[in-house]
């Protein structure tokens, strides 16, 4: 078993304790923070996405801070500001909360796009500019943002720029009816979201331990034909009649990395066409802009996705 197999499995056990079912996205989630990006995951609300999130944080001992983005939020309420101090006379930065190890951007798409963008540098560079100055954010920064996909009155939809920042888009559902029946005793036993600590929750890694995983997942194998096969992937979406807009190199990357991390979950040290072709719909989901007459009748990206890795020549 590889460090990345051994330490998922430890998340996954503490996550049990308050999450029940959704084995996909937590998978997902698992892969773009030990691949080192950022994920965006979509649901409707009461699935316990913010649950999922915190569970998270508290199981890799890192700092926590979740961001209701409404439509009045600013670009300081995200960054911080430097506030004058009249007792000394001088500015003093008021760090916001995205000084932290793990966010969580709540309804990313409820808030203008000046002040998604203030997301942008921080993900992207790990750092912050404001009034000019940089303030480094640290060596682990992991962005977990949610969207509801019903309810589009009133919502700033990302921008392409920023919404390709995400590493993957994890889709979350509706618990199976015996699912939500060990939710209800859960809860009913003392579970309690405000308090999750009560869960029993232990430090299952450490964030050094998880810089470590990625750092090892450099000696991860990949064939060349592998790298054929994930750019003739990325490049079927460029051309598809049904797309307005297909993926960007940044996403060839996006399954470059994915792909080592399910290679490593699954207790390998190379990647097969399985992996990659595991992470299509994640990595490629949320870059893919559809024609209007496409999503008149009802084609969603991951039918087009499906459809690009159907004629696509696997690798052997």
């Amino acid at each position: 078993m590889t460090p990345v197999a051994e330490l998922a499995d430890r998340l996954r056990h503490e996550l049990a304790k308050t999450i029940v079912g959704q084995a996909a996205c937590i998978d997902e989630l698992l892969v773009a923070l030990f691949a080192g990006g950022h994920v965006v995951i979509e649901g409707v609300p009461g699935l316990a996405k913010t649950l999922l999130a915190k569970s998270l944080a508290l199981a890799i001992d890192a700092t926590f801070t979740r961001i209701q983005f409404t439509p009045d939020l600013m670009p300081g309420d995200v960054t911080g500001a430097n506030v004058l101090d009249m007792a000394e006379n001088r500015f003093n930065l008021v760090k916001g909360p995205v000084f932290t190890q793990v966010l969580l951007a709540d309804e990313i798409n409820r808030t203008p796009p000046k002040t998604q963008a203030a997301l942008l540098e921080a993900m992207e560079e790990r750092q912050v500019t404001i009034d000019g100055r940089r303030h480094a954010l640290g060596d682990f920064f992991f962005v977990i943002a949610t969207q509801n996909p019903i309810e589009y009155e009133g919502t700033y939809p990302l921008p392409e720029a920023q919404i390709d920042r995400f590493l993957l888009k994890a889709l979350i559902d509706y618990p199976a009816a015996a699912q939500e029946v060990d939710v209800l005793k859960k809860h009913n036993a003392g579970l309690d979201p405000a308090d999750i600590a009560s869960a029993g929750i232990v430090k299952a890694l450490t964030v050094e331990q998880l810089l470590a995983a990625r750092t090892g997942l450099r000696s991860v194998r990949v064939d060349d034909g592998l790298y054929d096969y994930i750019v003739r992937i990325v490049g079927g979406t460029r051309v598809h009649h049904h797309l307005t807009l297909g993926a960007s190199p940044r996403a060839s990357l996006a399954f470059l990395q994915a792909a080592k991390v399910v290679a490593a979950m699954r207790g390998r040290d190379f990647v097969t066409p399985d992996d990659v072709k595991q992470m299509a719909r994640p990595v490629l989901r949320h870059r893919l802009i559809l024609k209007p007459e496409a999503e008149i009748e009802g084609i969603s990206a991951d039918d087009i996705v499906e459809q690009v890795l159907a004629e696509v020549e696997i690798p052997r």
